[in-house]
This record gives C-alpha cells, sequence and structure tokens, in this order.
C-alpha cells in the first residue's frame, strides 16, 4: 500500500489530505483503524508521516518546529482521508543556560488530565529540541501533579516546606544535572570575656552521655545567613549575650551525619558585647560564664580529642599563637556578586603572633 501526503497551509490553518492506494477489499473501517496510528512529526518545512505499515513524506510551509495532532473526519467517504490541525499546548517554561529547560510553576494547570497532556507534548517537542535536563517545580497546592509526572519519568531532586523540585533528563546517558545540597552549615562560637571566662550552655535536650556537659553555644545557618552573623545569633537565642564576630578559629568536617548529608561546623571566636545573660525564653537548660580552666577540666572535654583539640586552638589564639580566618567581603568579575572571603593577614610572614584583637574588623570590606 503506497501513502500520498499533500498539505496545505490557507493562513495558518494546515490541512492535510492522505491519498492512499488500496486494493478494493481495503473498507474504510480499515482505513480508520491504520489512520489512528498515524505519527507526524515537522521540522523547519518537512512533515514526516508514518503509519503502523507504511511511511511517506511531504513538505509544508512553515519555519518553526510544531507538534500537532490531528482529527479524522468521518463525513469524508471518499478514499482522501481529511485531518484538520491542532496545535498542542506545552508548559509556560523557558530555557536555561546549560542548554536545560524551567518550567513556569505559576503557570502550571490544576486540572491533572490537562497537566498530563500538556507535560506529555512538552516532553516530545523539547527532546525533538535537543533540550538536556528539564526542571519542574511543583508548589504544594499542585501536588496532585506529581504522581503524572513521576509517571512520565521524573525524579526528586529536593523539597522545601512549600514545594518538591523534580528533574528529568533528555539525552542518552548519564544524567549530568548538578545534585541536590550536600552539606548542612552548623556554628559554634568561643566568647571569653575581660575575666578568662568562657559563656557556656547546657542544652535542653541531648544524649545521655552528655548530660551535665557545659559546652560552646552552637547551632544552624539559616538559608542566605553568613557564617559571621548566624554565629552572632546563635549565641545571642542561647544566652542573651551581644557578641562581636572576630575570626574563624577551625572548622570539622563529617560526613553521613543527618539524614546522609555531610556536616561543616564552625568555630568562631567572638567579643562579647554585653555580659548579662537574659535567661528569658533561652533555648537551652542553663547558661553562665565559666572559668577557662573549669571549662577545660571538664571529664568530657579532656576525653575528647576533637573537644580537646578545639580548645587548644582557641586558647592558642588568645595567647596571639594561632591565627584564625576574618572576614571581607569582596566582589567577583565572574560572577558580580558580593561575596565573604575568609582569610587571615599577618604583617610579617616569619611571625606567628596574631594581630591585636583591636585591627581584626569583624566585618572589613576590601
Amino acid at each position: 500500500m503506497d501513502l500520498k501526503s499533500s498539505l496545505i497551509s490557507p493562513k495558518g490553518m494546515m490541512m492535510m489530505m492522505l491519498s492512499f492506494s488500496t486494493s478494493t477489499s481495503t473498507s474504510t473501517s480499515n482505513l480508520m483503524a491504520m489512520t489512528a496510528s498515524l505519527k507526524v512529526s515537522s521540522y523547519k518545512g518537512t512533515a514526516c508521516l508514518s503509519t503502523s505499515s507504511s511511511q511517506g513524506e511531504g513538505t509544508w510551509i512553515g519555519q518553526e518546529k510544531e507538534t500537532y495532532s490531528y482529527r479524522y473526519d468521518s463525513s469524508n467517504r471518499n478514499r482522501n482521508i481529511l485531518f484538520t490541525q491542532e496545535k498542542q499546548p506545552l508548559l509556560d517554561a523557558f530555557d536555561d543556560e546549560y542548554g536545560g529547560v524551567i518550567v513556569n510553576p505559576d503557570k502550571l494547570p490544576f486540572d491533572t488530565n490537562v497537566f498530563a497532556s500538556i507535560l506529555s507534548s512538552s516532553l516530545s517537542v523539547w527532546r525533538t529540541q535537543g533540550k538536556k535536563g528539564i526542571w519542574l517545580k511543583l508548589p504544594l497546592d499542585k501536588c496532585d501533579l506529581v504522581p503524572i509526572a513521576v509517571r512520565e519519568g521524573f525524579e526528586y531532586h529536593h523539597a522545601e516546606t512549600g514545594y518538591v523540585m523534580m528533574t528529568y533528563w533528555i539525552p542518552n546517558g548519564p544524567c549530568m544535572l548538578p545534585a541536590n545540597a550536600s552539606h548542612q552549615v552548623g556554628v559554634g562560637g568561643f566568647v571569653i570575656n575581660d575575666k578568662n571566662e568562657v559563656l557556656v550552655v547546657q542544652e535542653k535536650h541531648c544524649a545521655p552521655e552528655l548530660l551535665g556537659l557545659w559546652k560552646l553555644p552552637t547551632g544552624f545557618i539559616l538559608e542566605s545567613e553568613e557564617i559571621f552573623t548566624g554565629a552572632v545569633r546563635e549565641v545571642k537565642e542561647e544566652t542573651g549575650i551581644d557578641t562581636e564576630f572576630l575570626e574563624v578559629i577551625a572548622f570539622r568536617h563529617a560526613h553521613n551525619v543527618a539524614f546522609e548529608k555531610s556536616d561543616l561546623f564552625f568555630i568562631c571566636m567572638l567579643r562579647p558585647v554585653s555580659s548579662e545573660i537574659n535567661i528569658d525564653d533561652l533555648e537551652v537548660q542553663a547558661s553562665k560564664w565559666m572559668p577557662l580552666m573549669e571549662f577545660v577540666e571538664q571529664p568530657l572535654i579532656k576525653g575528647d580529642k576533637m573537644f580537646k583539640k578545639i580548645i587548644d586552638i582557641c586558647i592558642a589564639r588568645i595567647g596571639k599563637r594561632y591565627c584564625g580566618l576574618s572576614v571581607h567581603k569582596v566582589v567577583s568579575k565572574f560572577d558580580n556578586r558580593l561575596s565573604s572571603l575568609y582569610y587571615n593577614v599577618v604583617d610579617d610572614p616569619t611571625s606567628f603572633d596574631c594581630l591585636d584583637d583591636s585591627c581584626s574588623t569583624p566585618c572589613s570590606y576590601s
């Protein structure tokens, strides 16, 4: 059976006329069954038509790649079968800088059937356009769309309180999209006053082996929060003491800490601005100023190599035998963004004596 096609495009509406050369025994119902499997793809002037049993080619007037569905006209009883073109809607989206697509979450339909149809059509178009990674952000109020995306092959990337981000990698081969955030960031504040007393806290909730331990104020950095401002905030929340950031003394890197994520923990030296502990609405069980040597002599501090090393470093910094990293605001020409760069500055490179604390600007701008 031969398949011929002719395409007409009168003022934006395209009609397709298919002429079939068949034997006299070919019925209209057989033709309808055959055309039900018709597939059409077009790109810049060429339309390729195929059925389950034959293929043909034709040309049409057009410049852009489009996706269409074709409706069979059952009133036409001739061997010429008329189809009219219906342009399929696509998801509202824009290209990213890596050859992928970011779907606009504000323009997603609520109806699951509509979404399923449009998502399938969109993936087909993006595939023919050679797109790579697809980013689909589904807000909480459109959570019914998640199973549909999963059935299309989307995978979970990450989730926040108000949405889930899903991704789809079109090319064959390994997915090259960046993975979800791999680390959580914590801070601890080492605050010592002019009486050689350390600001310490006891946690409300802790492991049994840590009961009774007086420790440094600690906590997690918030989203879009600087390390130095996070350290000041955590000390304020847990003790009521206002402080000023001086330096990052050291940091610890650990893996598989929470939900199989890695952990970065920064020990920061802070200068107290106030001295009276505010016990109202504290996030900890208790807080106080504790003599440095009494703090160091706690069995749990002396018996833990990491805790002991941290305190040794802090004491060395007090004696100006160790230099931490102060924060400097810089702008990079690569992204034109203001960033925080942590480094130390020593006037004499042959000396390990740190500058006076008064020279360690809490947030200098370079």
